[in-house]
């Protein structure tokens, strides 16, 4: 998909005013640090419903924003939390783990010889039978037509070049990727803490 694709599909936040009629299962809670920053951007850090209520009840976590949605119990009655903030900081690990779906997130998910986003793969730049290693600096995402026209050989061999080198990202580096990729549904209530350029929905 291209970026203009992704733009013109962009999430669009969701008022408050249709919560009464959401379904529980629908009502998830934006997760913020302790410095208010999201957990994470991709995935968004979203917990349950269910999962924020225990951590508020345990006093584990802030409410910051609710939902209109209401639940009850025989002796108490609580708005659904739509934003939570930690009461301890978490310190992010400083790089991410390295598996397929983080390779593609830093890649754009685009083919790194063509630039295309369909039928997307991984190839390793220098193959593993000239003694590449499966690493960041070594895999990079690829089409399946362009993997198979490269074959075993090196870009320079192929005379393949590589729109942009491969390398290891750090975590920051990974959601900054992630904030390009925003998830279909956004609560209005989360608007002040994510970074989104996306249209407000009446």
């Amino acid at each position: 998909m291209l970026k203009s694709e992704l733009i013109e599909r962009a999430a669009r936040f969701r008022s408050a005013g249709d919560d009464p009629s959401r379904h529980l299962s629908d009502c998830p809670a934006l997760v913020l640090n302790a410095d208010y920053t999201p957990l994470s951007y991709y995935p968004l850090s979203l917990w349950p419903w269910q999962t924020a209520i225990k951590a508020i009840f345990l006093e584990r976590v802030d409410i910051v924003a609710s939902y209109e949605r209401v639940v009850h119990s025989p002796s108490w009655s609580m708005q659904v939390p739509s934003v939570i903030a930690l009461r301890q900081f978490v310190k992010p690990s400083e790089f991410p783990a390295f598996t397929r779906f983080n390779l593609f997130l830093r890649d754009r998910f685009a083919c790194q010889y063509c630039g295309s986003p369909q039928h997307l793969t991984f190839d390793h730049v220098v193959p593993r039978r000239l003694g590449g290693q499966t690493s960041w600096e070594n895999v990079a995402t690829a089409c399946a037509p362009c993997n198979m026209r490269k074959g075993g050989r090196t870009p320079r061999q192929a005379r393949m070049p590589l729109l942009i080198e491969p390398i290891r990202p750090t975590n920051w580096q990974l959601q900054e990727r992630g904030r390009g990729f925003p998830p279909n549904y956004l609560h209005e209530s989360w608007r002040d803490w994510l970074y989104w350029d996306v249209e407000l929905e009446a």
